[in-house]
Formats: C-alpha cells, structure tokens, sequence
C-alpha cells in the first residue's frame, strides 16, 4: 500500500511539473529550441535542488552543503506551487482571451500576399468559357476570392498570443508572491496581542503578560541575525514571562550552536521556559535542552513550576514517544491544586483533548504555521482542531500561534509569522 502511495505522489508531481513545462515553455514558444530545453533543465534542477536540501537537513550533511542547497531548493518548492496554481487560474482566462476581437490592420495598409502555391499541371480552359466576374453593384461589400490574404495583421496566432500572456502573468504572480512571502518572513514577526480572561485568575495577576513564540525554525536559512530580531522583538513588549513552545531548530547543536545565542538575552520578570516540538527531535532534542538550559531557559519536560498567581506546566511533543521521551501529562499535571489557574505548554494543538481532561486553563500551542503557504491552511485544519487563534473547548481556552519563522520555503503567504502576547485577564478584577 505504502510502495502504490509512493507511485501515486510521483505520477502526481511528474504531471503536474510536465503540465507547468507545456503551459510555460512549449505553448509559448513557435518550435523545439533552447527555449524548451532550458525550461526543462530550469524544472528538473529546481527539484533537484529542493530534495538535495531537504535530503541534506534530515541526513546531517556538511552545514555548508546545507546551505548552499537551502535557499534556491526551498524557494523553488514555494514558487512552483504559486506557478501551479497561477497557471491553472489562467485556464479561466484562456477561453476570454480567446474571444477578444483581434487587431486589425489600419486602412490602407497593403495586404500581405499569400505564398504561392506550387505549379501544378491543370487543364487549359478556354477564356471564353470562364466565368466572368460580375461588376459590384453599387453599396454591395466586395469578396475577396478565397486564398488571397486577409486583412488582418500578421501577428502571432491568436493561440501563442493567448498562452504568451498568460504564462507571463502566471509567471509574474508567483515570483511576485513568493518574493513579498519571503520578504514579510525576514522582516520579523509581528507583535499580536490577545487578552485572555481566566476564571481562577486572582485580581492580583490581572494584566500578567506571556510572550508567546513558537516554530521559530533556526536553520541554514534563518541564522543568528534572525534569531536576534525575534528576541529583540519579544523584549520590546517587556512580558512578565516567556514561553517558546516548540520548534526553535531544524539542526544540530554543532551546526546552530551560535545562530540560537541571541536568545540567552531574553528578559522577562518570571523567566523564560521551554518545551520541545516534533523538530527538536530530528534535530537532537536532549543535547538542544540542555543548549536551551544553558543560555538561560527553564525546559518544562512534563513538569509543573508554581508561579505566584497560577500554575505552569509544559509537556514533551508527540513526537518524542519514539525515543521514549513523550508527552505525560499525568506527571505534568497530577496532584496539583485545581482551584489555582494552569496554562499549559504544549506544542501541538491536538494535545488539547488531555488538556481538558487535566483541568487546564489554557493551552498555548504552536506548530501550525498558520497554514504557511495559502491554501496549505485548508491542510493544516484538517490535521489541527485549531489553525491559529483563540478557541474554547469546554472550560480550557486554547490559543494557536502561526509562529515567528518558516520551515522549508522561508516563505509565508496569507499566514504571516507573529509573536504574541497574551495578557491575562482577571474576573475578579
């Protein structure tokens, strides 16, 4: 079953590639040429690229060789999905296109002759027995006996025209796509700001600031400059506390040792926790807790710390049950007094159903992306009960950050990256 998936997807990705090279290359070009052949080579070596460099990241490659595979392999995954949808949204405007009167040639202009024929033996009729052509009465439109040009324009069939217009728009819209998505991802995220109003709040903590940030994504495309906007991003809102939920490499600690530096300078009045995501462990998530220990973060390991006004707790990411290092929430959370708040981390949505089952509060969650790469959040929902944002389940609040970096493409497009800050909410107050 898995080998007839396997085909599927390859019938499925060759297909759709040949049909991007029909549409942008052989439909807008009059014969085979160098035009046909580069964009072939231009197709095939941009997913050559792209899986070398997704081949380089999961195999622990020369960090060099990852990086000089990363940016045009990963950009190359996000342009040829905005080329795909582009090029068929231009199927739509073909037929249009088509319909639309054709240019013709000023009066007076000379009328192109027609090739001539090649001779050919016919049988000599005599003049007396051809037809005469009859004078045109007066008014009456004059025909051109049939053959003898047109007087159209010579321009390019109508056909190349139309596929010439829109490959070009096609093309122009993913790369300008691509390139604002990209941009928006190395600009930083945003601040958001979301309050929380928490029944079991004390008025005490009424207004207590968490920084929430997640999938941060240190790689060979996002480096140490990246890594330093995001923590000084997060100390300019001044929270009383920091929770990074997951995801903070896709790397070793040999390799992004120094890219995760900057966050040593992280500053908050309680603190700075965190748990793992899946990522941490393809990445080494023992060796990259102990790297976050020593620049100054509390990893929460299905643990519970007791704040002055509410309760703490972070468990281990699903994906570390393979290494026998997956979430527990009964040690995170059991035996503590229920009438205190809890705000749980968590790294992925779907661990919201325990979280109610625990009484937790509210559970601060990551790993969506937000989708990522529009339409990828329609995905994302089907995996996730939640996609980004705040949402009740039962008496536990869940909120869903889209994240601070990218993974693969350092591209965002409908679902741009943020950090926030949930101010908590008294209703005592």
């Amino acid at each position: 079953m898995a080998i007839l998936l396997v085909l599927l997807a390859l019938a499925v990705l060759v297909g759709a590639n040949w049909y991007l090279w029909r549409r942008l290359f052989r439909d807008t070009t009059r014969a085979s040429g160098w035009v046909r052949r580069g964009g072939a080579v231009l197709i095939a070596g941009g997913w050559a690229l792209a899986v070398g460099a997704l081949a380089a990241e999961r195999t622990g490659a020369p960090f060099w060789l990852q990086r000089v595979l990363s940016w045009p392999g990963f950009l190359w995954l996000a342009l040829s999905v905005y080329l795909l949808l582009a090029v068929l949204a231009g199927e739509v405007l073909r037929p249009l296109l088509r319909r639309l009167p054709e240019r013709r040639a000023p009066a007076g202009a000379p009328v192109p002759r027609p090739e001539r024929a090649p001779r050919e033996e016919t049988e000599t009729v005599p003049s007396s027995s051809r037809p005469s052509a009859r004078p045109a009465e007066p008014g009456e439109r004059s025909e051109a006996p049939e053959g003898t040009g047109s007087p159209r324009a010579a321009d390019p069939s109508r056909r190349l025209f139309v596929s010439r217009v829109v490959g070009g728009a096609a093309a122009a819209a993913a790369v300008g796509t691509v390139g604002y998505g990209t941009y928006g991802v190395l600009r930083g995220p945003a601040v958001k700001r979301v309050t929380v109003p928490l029944a079991k709040l004390p008025r005490a903590a009424h207004g207590y600031r968490i920084a929430v940030v997640s999938d941060i994504h240190l790689s060979p495309v996002l480096g140490r400059g990246f890594a330093q906007k995001v923590v000084d991003t997060i100390n300019g809102t001044q929270p009383d506390l920091i929770a990074v939920v997951g995801d903070l490499v896709d790397g070793s600690v040999k390799d992004l040792g120094p890219a995760a530096a900057p966050l040593a300078r992280l500053k908050a009045r309680h603190g700075s926790y965190f748990v793992t995501g899946n990522h941490e462990y393809f990445s080494g998530a023992e060796q990259w807790v102990e790297e976050v220990r020593r620049l100054g973060l509390l990893p929460l390991e299905n643990a519970r710390t007791e704040l002055p006004w509410f309760d703490l707790a972070g468990v281990n990411d699903i994906a570390g049950a393979s290494e026998g290092r997956g979430p527990d929430f009964t040690k995170a959370l059991g035996g503590r007094d229920t009438a205190r708040a809890c705000v749980l981390l968590a790294h992925q949505p779907v661990q919201i159903d325990d979280a109610v089952e625990h009484g937790v509060d509210l559970q601060l969650s990551g790993h969506t992306h937000g989708g990522q790469l529009w339409p990828g959040n329609l995905l994302a929902a089907a995996a996730n009960p939640t996609v980004a944002g705040l949402e009740h389940y039962g008496d536990t609040q869940l909120y869903v950050s889209r994240g601070a970096g990218a993974w693969g493409p350092p591209t965002r497009v409908g679902a741009p990256s943020d950090i926030t800050v949930i101010e908590l909410a008294s209703k005592r107050a």
